[in-house]
């Protein structure tokens, strides 16, 4: 069965996603980059900007699952509220275009891909060009693409990969 999942790395200066199709071993990439808020307008406008971006991606690739990674670092609490609200946004978005949500550890998630859950980022942004066939020229894009690589992986395979 063909399955066509959207990833997203949220953050409030670039929001990566990246948007693929699974059927069985085979992968194929649709769409993958960052939508740029920018870090000098008022937060209110980032948030819509990120909204709109990815209202745009689902329109055009209808994914069936949005795999999102679990905040698990941020330099400070107002840093940590931010992000919050990046991905209360996203979660508003899967759930009035009714795609189920998947939230995954970055521990899990580079454990999916690379094999190791210790792996640097650019272990995972090489795993995932490696998988997907492709050069990812956007630290968020590949992080984005690596949490829906890590929701296929677990959705083809369950509990045999943590």
């Amino acid at each position: 069965m063909s399955t066509i999942i959207l990833g997203v790395d949220p953050g409030s200066r670039h929001t990566g996603f990246g948007v693929f199709q699974g059927e069985g071993d085979r992968l194929h990439h649709l769409a993958s980059g960052s939508i740029k808020a920018g870090a000098k307008h008022p937060l209110a406008t980032r948030l819509c900007r990120i909204y709109d971006g990815l209202a745009e991606v689902i329109r055009v690739h209808q994914p069936q699952a949005l795999a999102l990674e679990e905040i698990f670092l941020a330099a400070n609490v107002h840093s940590a509220f931010t992000l919050g609200q990046v991905r209360g946004v996203v979660l508003l978005l899967a759930a009035r275009s009714s795609l189920p949500i998947f939230h995954y550890a970055p521990l899990v998630v580079k454990k999916a891909v690379v094999g190791y859950g210790r792996a640097s980022k650019t272990q995972v942004q090489l795993m995932v060009e490696q998988l997907l066939r492709l050069k990812v020229a956007d630290e968020h894009a590949a992080d984005a693409l690596a949490v829906g690589l890590c929701h296929y992986f677990h959705q083809r395979w369950p509990g045999g990969i943590s």
